[in-house]
């Protein structure tokens, strides 16, 4: 009898000794997913940014007034949630939907503006070169030339991407870049981004 008491002793230690180590690995896969939570992992932090603008909402109709059917101004945009360690932000708008939708060849590019503050958190509407937010610099668009070209479509409804990076850095002064030269320079410094799209026809 007390040697049996004795090896069902033993066979319950294993027991014990395996479900401990169960324990363990459970424990440590539970600590792998929620530590990089807790440390403030930046892409997740990057799904928090927020683009917005007062007059169009996500995947509305853009007002002439922004277009080259009217002011050719730039809209209002405001920006929130932008991941720790932020450092600078650009901001490239452009239209893949060139020239037709129907059968787009090309993305246009209508504006691009790096090493914007993120202190900012907004663009006021037609905003002139001489007022953007201290430090901003300016690429060129594909009409060759700095500052906002508004949509200008020459047949059927185009969709209009405003997309913000958010970088870890303050990048050089790259000299006018064209939207091909900034992406390159941003490789190795988006901790996220955010894109508000809008659409716009010409009336015929």
């Amino acid at each position: 009898m007390l040697l049996y008491l004795s090896e069902w002793s033993i066979f319950e230690s294993d027991d014990e000794r395996l479900d401990s180590q169960i324990c363990r690995l459970a424990v440590a896969a539970l600590l792998a997913a929620v530590l990089p939570v807790m440390a403030g992992d930046n892409k997740q932090e990057g799904r928090d940014m927020i683009l917005t603008s007062t007059v169009f909402f996500q995947g509305g109709m853009i007002s002439p007034r922004y277009t080259c059917d009217g002011s050719d101004v730039s809209p209002p945009l405001a920006w929130s949630g932008l991941p720790a360690g932020t450092k600078s932000l650009a901001l490239i708008v452009d239209d893949p939907d060139a020239p037709d939708p129907a059968a787009p060849k090309m993305t246009w590019v209508h504006w691009v503006l790096y090493n914007l503050p993120p202190i900012a958190g907004e663009l006021p509407e037609g905003i002139p070169a001489k007022a953007l937010p201290p430090g901003t610099l300016q690429g060129v668009n594909d009409w060759q030339r700095t500052g906002y070209g508004g949509p200008c479509p020459p047949v059927g409804r185009h969709r209009y991407f405003y997309k913000l990076y958010a970088l870890d850095a303050v990048l050089p002064d790259l000299g006018g870049p064209a939207k091909a030269v900034l992406e390159k320079a941003m490789q190795g410094h988006v901790l996220g981004h955010a894109e508000l799209m809008g659409q716009y026809q010409r009336s015929r």
